[in-house]
């Protein structure tokens, strides 16, 4: 009679403190906490994180309290291929949700695919992530990185008159998955399987030159360690192009890849960027230098988009509330795109009345149009190769120290105007 009473005073102590009871539904992320990719593996955490709270709150996923399991893989590939199989040979993970940049997306494929684990990407755009021939793969974000191009071809296309759009670019990127895929598209380049030189898609001639862009100047930097930003910002103002895009791995890269450009003194008439669209972007280089920038994003705060969680609705205004409560601070979307990731993980769940993980992924492969996953970046279907169907990209521009939705047409709701050309840095 002692021990049994014991033993319920355990249990309870443990459930008050949050401690994990053996009922408990398990869940591992990877994540880069620390190194290069750090500033972003900590939002996709707190991402991660509030979802998993709202979720608790509300009761668990088939009557279960959640335990997220987070590993730091400190930006290291081979770490993360470590924790993964961790978490499914040690901890024994009833799922696991992915983790931040190509880079780290790319290896740990092969390892869920191989122990038949759902792998719902956060952050993986690389074309290469999709044509291994996994069918764990579900990707939260438009599509992949190589097609980003399309979006910014239609903008100039649609939103800037003929006579009045760039001509020329300068094209400058990291050597970086996430980079690299995006200046294939642009560019025109064929994307190959590293493991055997397969030509995976021929993107020629490129959306630059299906626009009537030249390109003037093209030029990439390495992976870690580049710092002489200035020149690089010089050698792009004495190109003279009108256009400047650069993909950056990195937020950081974003904010040093802009005061470079101010510092010079650059004047194109249209700048995009990979990355940006987070308030350390904005507090790096500030609100003038900031002005008339475009970064492509997969979450804002105005879209209106249904979504639901723990079974009720969850509007973006919902999200911003109870985040900032959460966190103090606004969320961006490094922690939007992992919350909707833990929104189709428990739509899964409960989908599949379990969580095996082969009745899982059958049910996130049955999806259809009217019959979608619905989360805060929007409605998710997918292709045999675990990309998005139908699902353009947002272009965003910071405006006045604000970032605004300013294109696809008629895919939203009251899209800001585009501010062209950039009046300066």
């Amino acid at each position: 009679m002692k021990l049994t009473k014991f033993l319920i005073s355990v249990a309870a102590s443990a459930l008050i403190a949050g401690t994990a009871i053996a009922d408990d539904l398990k869940i591992g992320a990877s994540l880069p906490i620390t190194g290069g990719l750090s500033v972003s593996g900590e939002k996709h955490k707190q991402g991660y994180e509030l979802c998993i709270k709202l979720i608790n709150e509300a009761g668990g996923i088939l009557g279960r309290q959640v335990q997220l399991i987070v590993s730091d893989n400190r930006s290291d590939p081979a770490t993360a291929i470590n924790q993964y199989e961790r978490f499914i040979n040690v901890d024994k993970v009833d799922a696991v949700y992915g983790t931040f940049s190509s880079r780290l997306t790319f290896p740990i494929a092969n390892i869920l695919a191989k122990n038949n684990m759902v792998h719902a990407v956060p952050s993986g755009g690389a074309l290469r992530i999709y044509e291994q021939g996994h069918k764990n793969l579900f990707y939260f974000q438009p599509n992949a990185a190589e097609y980003t191009g399309a979006s910014i071809a239609g903008l100039i296309k649609d939103l800037i008159p003929a006579g009045e759009a760039p001509k020329t670019a300068a094209v400058v990127y990291a050597d970086d998955f996430f980079a690299n895929a995006i200046g294939a598209g642009l560019l025109g380049q064929k994307v190959t399987d590293p493991a055997n030189n397969k030509v995976i898609a021929d993107l020629a001639p490129g959306y630059l030159a299906d626009s009537g862009i030249k390109v003037v100047m093209e030029e990439k930097w390495p992976e870690e360690g580049f710092n002489d930003w200035l020149n690089l910002a010089n050698s792009i103002k004495q190109s003279g192009a009108e256009l400047v895009i650069g993909m950056t791995a990195s937020a950081e890269e974003a904010v040093q890849l802009t005061r470079g450009l101010k510092t010079v003194g650059a004047k194109p008439k249209l700048v995009y960027l990979s990355q940006g669209a987070q308030a350390e972007y904005l507090e790096g280089v500030g609100e003038k230098a900031a002005n008339g920038v475009l970064i492509h994003t997969s979450w804002h705060k105005d879209a209106s988009f249904d979504s639901t969680i723990a079974g009720k609705p969850l509007s973006n205004a919902d999200f911003v509330k109870d985040f900032q409560t959460e966190y103090g601070v606004a969320p961006d979307e490094d922690s939007a795109i992992p919350f909707a990731v833990c929104q189709g993980i428990e739509q899964a769940i409960i989908g599949a009345g379990s969580t095996d993980n082969a009745k899982m992924g059958d049910w996130l492969n049955a999806r259809t149009k009217d019959n979608p996953v619905k989360t805060i970046l929007g409605s998710f279907t997918w292709d045999e190769k675990g990309l998005p169907k139908d699902k353009p990209f947002l272009l965003t521009q910071w405006q006045d120290g604000a970032l605004k939705i300013v294109y696809p047409k008629g895919e939203l709701e009251g899209l800001d105007h585009l501010s062209y050309p950039k009046s300066g840095f």
